[in-house]
């Protein structure tokens, strides 16, 4: 992988200001997406997937929409190809979101945070496989030890009253790190034409489209009543509206451009020490043992995928 290959090092025309900004940009997207997954699990005790969603994706974009009128309306043209590609990235957006809301029901916040630190891994796992950026024996090591991390915590028998059935839930989050993973790349593309604010939103917009005729068949707070919906469930939701999506969100993408999708992973590693905290002070789940050995295991496993992909030109 070219990109990792030279993490450590300056990217080609990017000012050390430039990347200073970039670098803090995606530690705030990481200590966000931290608490994200959080108040992701508590949002819902009150609302279905579905309705998390969306009303998050709305919220995100009544902030975002009117930002991005203010600073680049009048300026900007999309061709049918430009549709076309945001929209596949869409998908990235709407899989990240359902697969890690409905994960979140069978496995604890903590956990689940733990399991997103192998993001970095996932994403040099595909380049191996379908670009072939790198020799697939250059990661696999990496990627054993992580997902041995990611089994450890996903079979961990300490989720409390908080994962249901962890090993269906871990495999959920992980297939939504998948659809992130491609977003993240196909991202930095469509930010060669536009800004990381137009990208954000639009993508946001057109993920919500498959989504609201879903709302009929995934209902919760639709069939008890809004009114019913306690102070902390709609403070999750406001969290997830203006941190997780407009704030963590465009953070991501600004620090993706400014640095590169590969390099930008590496940040990913902050989100389970900020989930394992903040899991155990909001929601009172335990820390054990098979929890810590776990990050150590993945995080191990993102080292040495970055260690190995250096060898290769």
């Amino acid at each position: 992988m070219t990109e990792m290959r030279t993490a450590t090092l300056p990217e080609s025309g990017v000012s050390p200001r430039s990347a200073m900004l970039a670098y803090l940009a995606l530690t705030t997207a990481a200590m966000v997406w931290g608490g994200s997954v959080v108040f992701q699990k508590s949002a819902l005790s009150s609302f279905s997937p579905f309705e998390v969603s969306v009303l998050r994706g709305l919220g995100a974009l009544l902030v975002l929409v009117p930002l991005w009128w203010w600073q680049e309306a009048g300026t900007v043209r999309f061709t049918a190809r430009d549709i076309l590609l945001l929209a596949a990235l869409s998908l990235g957006v709407l899989g990240n979101h359902i697969l890690t809301l409905f994960g979140l029901r069978d496995i604890g916040a903590g956990a689940a945070g733990i399991i997103i630190g192998a993001s970095p891994v996932i994403t040099a796992l595909l380049s191996a496989l379908l670009i072939r950026d790198v020799p697939f024996r250059s990661v696999v090591g990496g990627c054993a030890l992580s997902f041995a991390g990611v089994a450890l915590v996903a079979g961990s028998n300490d989720q409390g009253n908080s994962g249901e059935s962890p090993w269906l839930g871990g495999t959920l989050i992980v297939l939504g790190l998948v659809s992130w993973a491609l977003y993240t790349v196909g991202g930095r593309r469509a930010m060669e034409r536009f800004s990381p604010l137009t990208v954000n939103w639009t993508t946001l917009a057109l993920s919500l489209v498959p989504q609201l005729p879903l709302l009929l068949f995934d209902q919760k707070a639709q069939l008890s009543g809004f009114r019913g919906v306690p102070a902390s469930g709609w403070l999750a939701v406001a969290y997830l509206i203006f941190f997780a999506t407009a704030l963590g969100q465009q953070a991501w993408l600004y620090g993706v451009k400014g640095i590169g999708p590969s390099r930008a992973g590496v940040f990913v590693n902050l989100i389970p020490v900020s989930a394992l905290a903040l899991s155990a002070l909001v929601l009172g789940e335990p820390i054990g043992a098979r929890k810590v050995i776990g990050i150590v295991l993945i995080l191990a496993g993102v080292w040495l995928v970055n260690y190995q992909s250096q060898k290769w030109p």
